[in-house]
């Protein structure tokens, strides 16, 4: 009965371990591969960019942006917008691109600059901005240390509650000699 138990143990500790894998390779393994992840705060990109995605960036060589690209750049500090080029034009000897949301009647006030663009979209999750938001709230970082020490006593516990299979296994070793 054991056993069997244990089994099952280990088979939901492999499920749960694997879907927090997938999930921070999703949200933070990607940047191994030069993507950054920005969440959609905003409805100016509907229907392309629903509010509440989360948007997969990559580095773009500007040279090659042109009228109808996305883009993804800085606004101002720590403001990051993605819209769509529909001019593409010289400011101060460098070349800028007038950018315009696909859900704005009017093409944004300023100018982006070369210097701006942090990269172009190369895809996007559906609502999983919401979760990326949660987990840097206050509450989900507590829920994500409270899910890691769960794990971690999932892991450890069968051992401590039906001893180790190494320690039966050397015992019987003994016992048969």
């Amino acid at each position: 009965m054991g056993r069997v138990i244990k089994k099952i143990w280990n088979l939901i500790n492999t499920l749960l371990i694997g879907v927090v894998l997938v999930l921070a390779i999703a949200l933070a393994g990607v940047r191994v591969f030069g993507i950054d992840l920005y969440v959609v705060l905003s409805s100016s990109m509907e229907p392309e960019y629903m509010t509440g995605s989360v948007i997969y960036v990559k580095d773009v060589d500007t040279s090659t942006l042109d009228v109808g690209d996305d883009i993804t750049f800085r606004m101002s500090g720590d403001t990051v917008a993605t819209h769509r080029i529909i001019e593409v034009t010289q400011q101060d000897g460098q070349t800028a691109y007038r950018t315009q949301g696909i859900a704005n009647d009017m093409p944004d006030a300023n100018l982006v600059l070369e210097s701006q663009v942090v990269g172009s979209p190369i895809f996007t999750v559906p609502q999983l901005g919401y979760f990326v938001e949660y987990l840097h709230s206050t509450s989900g970082i507590y829920a994500t240390v409270t899910i890691g020490i769960v794990l971690l006593l999932m892991v450890i516990l069968p051992d401590v509650i039906f001893g180790s299979d190494d320690k039966k296994d050397k015992k019987k070793a003994k016992e048969s000699k």
